[in-house]
């Protein structure tokens, strides 16, 4: 992986254009602003009708392939997902869970649908704790079936379909079930990952053999078949998403997590037929003349951005522009100050009550945003007490950068934007019929307690794990201008906070928006993209105050603008991703 990114920084490493400071204001001296160097942006793409940006060109030839055929955004998301799991199924698949935020142009209304993983009936808050009640290490909680939790995918998928879907259900299998039949080139990316990785795919035979052939990892351009992906893929054309949580799919499943040669789990036939998607309100915020609107608990994503924005938005963040140190304390303190937050309460709204509203009124970010009038940098960024507030202080939880994201524009306006995941690369490395399974259960605090107060995002029978998936679509005037969101773990809000900031404060173009170079700030430290001239802002972060540490922050955001003129489509330079449209 990181091997792979070097190659793409010597490759793409330019300065961005002054042209995309455009809107931005000038220099004293009536000097363009300094604008900092980076990713080269991918070129800018135009459409008149539709436009699908995903993390994989096949997986966004599916999507168009949908839209030209007369199918919605939902109908469009889903060929793309079961596509997603075949070309880029370190990322995401039918063995993870996603969420989608879905603007319906007909009813002018969002809707929230939560296809987050749930831990096993049989779960315990001491499930990744040792003998002596002690937190197991990420690698040991990972690997196996102990980390597997139930999937929501296929049945998000299926809930998307029933909603907002015009085509045939089997229709949208085609795309995928084809490139499963005759093969498909392994991408760089894919290579580089699974070689990266080779060591823990060899502990699970089944994934071995896939990934691993004649103990070899697959290289680029090679060629891969799939065809027990295949025969699921039309198991569920057949029969479903039944067919996937009832039946001999549910059984290999199980068997699969139950009986790993590593870490057995605890999933159950049950646990997989009482799965439920849950349809959730869009958490919105007022952003100037934008309503900022993403998922809500269990995902913190949502709200992290919408307190990251509301504590800056009296700040004079588009006059100090991207590359003042100014800029990114008021930034970084801020996301460490929505991280407290984030740490203190958000859990899944079924077992915690969770303080929403009173995390996002405007009163609360005004008091919070008083935090940041200071010349440094904060020396404690403490939680703070929003209305209705019912959660335990709750123990650091950080899920894992191995994620995917496609926002979707169809010909009637519908907008799809989500984030799906099987968490960390490869997910728990284990396979049945075709397809990785996750280790979302490792987004659960790991300890039960702190201070003898129970934790609110511990583990629990039936419980979401907390996650910062943040699939985000942004209104003005009441209709979508930007549907958006990337992977990358708990970085996810940093990601997509400095994408809107770029394109909404410093007239940035959302290629160029994206391609800047990413500072994220969640507990403290404040990480810097390698590579980048990010790194030359070290110095004068560090006078003020921060800790600062240069490492690969491989955000993967894709991006559609809608404006009176068309659609705009961008995806991230650091990884594989495309847009494409009519």
């Amino acid at each position: 992986m990181r091997s792979l990114l070097r190659l793409a920084l010597l490759l793409a490493l330019i300065a961005v254009s002054p042209a995309a400071a455009q809107d931005a204001r000038q220099a004293p001296d009536g000097a363009p602003p300094e604008i900092a160097t980076g990713f080269a942006p991918k070129p800018l793409v135009r459409a008149q009708r539709f436009m699908a940006a995903t993390a994989n060109g096949h997986a966004t030839a599916a999507a168009v392939a949908m839209l030209r055929a007369g199918g919605s955004a939902a109908d469009a998301a889903i060929a793309a997902q079961l596509t997603l799991g075949l070309v880029e199924p370190q990322s995401s698949g039918l063995g993870g869970g996603a969420f989608a935020v879905v603007w319906s142009a007909a009813e002018k209304r969002l809707a929230t649908f939560d296809g987050r993983e749930t831990a096993p009936a049989a779960a315990t808050p001491t499930l990744f704790q040792d003998e002596r009640g002690e937190p197991l290490s990420r690698l040991e909680a990972v690997i196996g079936g102990r980390s597997v939790g139930t999937p929501g995918t296929p049945r998000l998928l299926e809930r998307l379909h029933q909603r907002a879907g015009r085509l045939p259900w089997a229709e949208l299998f085609g795309p995928a079930l084809r490139l499963a039949e005759k093969g498909f080139a392994v991408s760089p990316r894919l290579a580089a990952q699974i070689a990266d990785d080779a060591e823990r795919l060899a502990r699970i035979r089944a994934t071995a053999a896939y990934f691993l052939p004649g103990g070899r990892p697959l290289r680029a351009g090679e060629t891969l078949r799939n065809p027990a992906y295949a025969e699921t893929l039309k198991a569920l054309r057949d029969g479903g998403a039944d067919a996937f949580y009832e039946g001999p799919i549910a059984a290999d499943v199980v068997q699969a997590v139950r009986f790993a040669p590593t870490n057995p789990g605890l999933l159950a036939a049950g646990d997989l037929t009482r799965y439920q998607v849950v349809e959730r309100d869009a958490v919105c915020a007022p952003y100037r003349i934008y309503e900022v609107c993403g998922m809500g608990p269990p995902s913190s994503g949502g709200i992290a951005i919408a307190q990251i924005l509301g504590m800056i938005e009296p700040t004079d963040i588009a006059g100090l522009g991207p590359a003042s140190a100014e800029a990114w304390r008021l930034i970084g303190d801020a996301s460490r100050l929505a991280f407290a937050d984030r740490e203190r309460y958000v859990a899944d709204p079924a077992f915690t009550p969770q303080p929403t509203r009173g995390l996002l009124a405007r009163d609360y970010l005004a008091e919070r945003a008083r935090l940041l009038s200071g010349p440094r940098a904060l020396d404690q960024a403490p939680a703070g007490r929003p209305k209705f507030s019912h959660a335990f202080v709750d123990g650091a939880a950080l899920d894992l950068p191995a994620t995917s994201h496609l926002s979707i524009v169809d010909a009637e306006g519908n907008v799809v934007s989500m984030t799906t995941t099987i968490e960390a690369g490869f997910g728990s490395r284990l396979m049945a019929r075709g397809f990785l399974l996750n280790n979302e259960l490792t987004d659960f605090s790991f300890r039960s307690h702190r201070d003898g107060v129970p934790i609110a995002n511990r583990v629990e029978p039936g419980k979401r794990p907390r996650s910062t998936m943040a699939p985000t679509i942004v209104l003005k005037g009441g209709r979508p201008l930007l549907a958006l969101g990337s992977p990358g773990g708990s970085q996810i809000a940093g990601y997509v906070a400095k994408a809107l900031v770029a394109r909404l404060d410093w007239g940035m173009d959302i290629a160029q928006a994206i391609a800047l170079p990413n500072l994220v700030n969640r507990f403290g430290p404040f990480e810097l993209e390698a590579g980048t001239s990010a790194e030359a802002l070290a110095p004068a972060l560090q006078a003020l105050g921060f800790r600062t540490v240069a490492t690969d922050l491989t955000s993967g955001t894709q991006a559609i603008e809608i404006t009176p003129e068309g659609l705009l489509g961008a995806a991230d330079p650091r990884r594989e991703g495309v847009a494409g449209g009519d």
